[in-house]
């Protein structure tokens, strides 16, 4: 493989005036320049991203470590994160740690050892990336996206999950529903049990009871939405409506309900969470909190940035606001 040496003694000039011209950040006459170009194409010269990250102790890379599933709110969330990379002139190296703690620090610890510029981490909440790994690389920076506050000097994004849940809750309430009962997430993420608390509290306000039954615990994937509204649909008196606590258990919900002869928005209204693209297709459309999965990607990243510009600032806590969105799911008594 061709070095910079080899181009700069086939062109008749220095390493560093192959430099300039590479990186096209200093003047160098037009004659000089075409023969270090010839020189380049004639002997296949790559320049090595490896040697410029050690040149300026920066890899341009942006790694991630994610509890990836079928659940496609995580997709969309990669896929504004990869954009804003690119957007920015970073990559993105992703590691899906599958829910497996020690597969998530064994990535954790491949990708600081290949000295990414900045790490963001999205995972369960009961298998924490290791102190003694983050410890051993402390210029890295480090945001957890969507969690609780978390033990360290990691910035953190978040949704106000909260708020969300109270909202999906009242809105069910302002239609006429009073039987209401809540598909909860994984009690190990901490949106989840927001979500249920905010619905709790939201019925509570409005002194409706929650009936015996009315709470049953999903996974945040399509078969716990399936699973939970079969064992919902056993239950005397039915529900009127369901606050499924995010989409991809509402498409689970709304398959238990076709094969119970049952019409989502008709027979029992259902809201979800996070509006996911998925959302706006379903029959009929889907009545749900719109989580700004983009702009959740985007924090992210300009967080990273910044921390590497202002390593010495204080740790950043930033909440973003859930939206309602109204479809053809909840109608009104």
């Amino acid at each position: 493989m061709a070095t910079m040496k080899d181009v700069a003694r086939l062109a008749g000039v220095s390493t560093s005036t192959v430099s300039h011209v590479i990186n096209n950040n200093r003047f160098v006459s037009e004659a000089v320049r075409e023969k270090i170009i010839a020189a380049i194409t004639q002997l296949n010269y790559a320049p090595s991203a490896l040697a410029r990250s050690l040149k300026l102790n920066q890899t341009r890379t942006i790694g991630m470590l994610l509890t990836a599933s079928s659940n496609p709110f995580y997709s969309e969330v990669v896929r504004g994160v990869e954009r804003c990379c690119f957007e920015r002139g970073y990559s993105l190296v992703l590691c899906n740690t599958e829910g497996d703690e020690d597969r998530m620090n064994r990535s954790l610890e491949t990708l600081l050892q290949k000295r990414v510029d900045g790490l963001l981490i999205m995972c369960t909440e009961s298998h924490i990336p290791s102190a003694e790994i983050l410890n051993r690389y402390p210029s890295i920076p480090s945001v957890m996206m969507d969690w609780a506050p978390f033990e360290g000097d990691s910035d953190i994004i978040q949704d106000n999950s909260l708020l969300g849940g109270k909202m999906a809750t009242r809105y069910l309430i302002s239609r006429g529903y009073t039987r209401i009962a809540c598909i909860a997430g994984p009690q190990d993420k901490t949106p989840a049990r927001l979500r249920l608390e905010g619905f709790q509290q939201a019925m509570k306000t409005a002194n409706l009871p929650i009936l015996p039954g009315y709470i049953v615990r999903g996974d945040f994937e399509f078969e716990g939405g399936y699973n939970a509204m079969n064992h919902l649909l056993a239950i005397n008196p039915l529900p009127q409506a369901i606050f499924t606590c995010n989409d991809a258990m509402a498409v689970g919900v709304y398959h238990a309900l076709f094969q119970a002869g049952l019409v989502a928005g008709r027979d029992i209204a259902v809201i979800g969470y996070d509006d996911i693209e998925l959302a706006r297709y379903m029959t009929p459309p889907l009545t749900t909190i719109h989580q700004p999965k983009d702009e959740l990607g985007e924090l992210a990243i300009d967080t990273l940035i910044h921390r590497l510009a202002e390593p010495g600032d204080s740790q950043q806590l930033l909440v973003l606001t859930p939206e309602l969105i109204e479809r053809g799911s909840v109608t009104e008594i």
